[in-house]
């Protein structure tokens, strides 16, 4: 009998506490980064859409609670209505310009056996550049009057423009920066995803009647090419939304706010006027932006990319 119960096993209650000591020891595991999620995202998140239902200003000893009256000001209020605007119009320039830009130089490097690390340096540089040391050049290349594009305007017969001073022109200009910034960070990941496409699909590709580069290109690259440009037409749209340095190193939103993007406003009410539940708002508008962009691109892109 008693060689019987050995062979039983333990009994129901010791699977039972080892379970639940296996249920602690993870709790125990994922304690560390559980509170550092907390700390970091989940809880600045929550205090931040509970200053948003404020009107707490920065060094206030009290703050009182106004309910949606940041959200009802952000209605009227004109810099915010601006600052939206030009936001997403930088957006729907410099992301897409990007992207397209992006995946021609990939192309080209990728189609050409010489010098290919060198361009991806070359391409790289601007991202791994500090942009506000970078606005010195811009500064002197878009100069009104001793600036290099306009003198080679001027040999053209075209008038001297005064891109970052003009409030015609400024959004043009930041645009251009913002393709410039972008270009080597899209041509990297599109150079990556091109290098894991196996070679022996072109040679296949070629057999059946695919023998021109828009065909091989069309039929193999852009289909294989799913995955990557999902990730990348994310995280351009990300690097567009936040767009600020710029902002910051050549234009400070001007001429009379012209140039006024989203993060710069947040920015201006919360550390130059100090209206900290203003901003709050500001952000939670912004979050919620983004948020919704990445659901919409999730939808529409990623149904298009996995193959089942």
């Amino acid at each position: 009998m008693r060689d019987t119960a050995a062979l039983a096993g333990p009994a129901p209650a010791t699977w039972a506490s080892r379970a639940i000591g296996e249920a602690a020891a993870a709790w125990v595991l994922c304690a560390p980064a559980g509170l550092a999620l907390f700390a970091l995202l989940l809880g600045p998140t929550a205090a931040l859409l509970v200053l948003s239902f404020s009107d707490w200003e920065l060094g206030a000893p009290e703050l009182a609670w106004i309910g949606l009256g940041n959200y009802v000001e952000l209605t009227t209020d004109p810099v915010f209505r601006i600052a939206l605007r030009n936001t997403l119009i930088y957006v729907g320039v410099v992301m897409p310009a990007s992207i397209g830009l992006g995946l021609g130089v990939a192309l080209l490097v990728e189609g050409g056996s010489r010098l290919r690390a060198t361009f991806r340096a070359i391409y790289f540089l601007p991202v791994v550049s500090l942009l506000v040391a970078m606005a010195t050049a811009w500064q002197y290349l878009l100069h009104p009057t001793i600036g290099p594009v306009n003198r080679v305007l001027a040999l053209l017969g075209i008038s001297p423009i005064n891109w970052l001073g003009s409030s015609d022109w400024v959004m043009v200009s930041l645009c251009m920066i913002g393709v410039w910034e972008n270009l080597g960070f899209v041509v990297v990941l599109f150079m990556a995803g091109l290098t894991a496409i196996p070679r022996e699909l072109y040679a296949a590709a070629e057999l059946d009647g695919a023998r021109s580069a828009m065909d091989r290109f069309r039929l193999v690259t852009w289909p294989l090419l799913g995955p990557t440009t999902l990730f990348v037409v994310t995280i351009t749209a990300i690097r567009c939304l936040r767009v600020f340095d710029t902002v910051q190193a050549l234009t400070r939103g001007g001429p009379n706010n012209a140039s006024q993007v989203l993060l710069y406003a947040m920015y201006q009410e919360g550390f130059s006027y100090f209206r900290i539940g203003y901003s709050a708002a500001i952000t939670v508008v912004f979050l919620a932006i983004v948020l919704l962009l990445m659901l919409v691109q999730t939808r529409i892109l990623d149904r298009r990319v996995h193959y089942s």
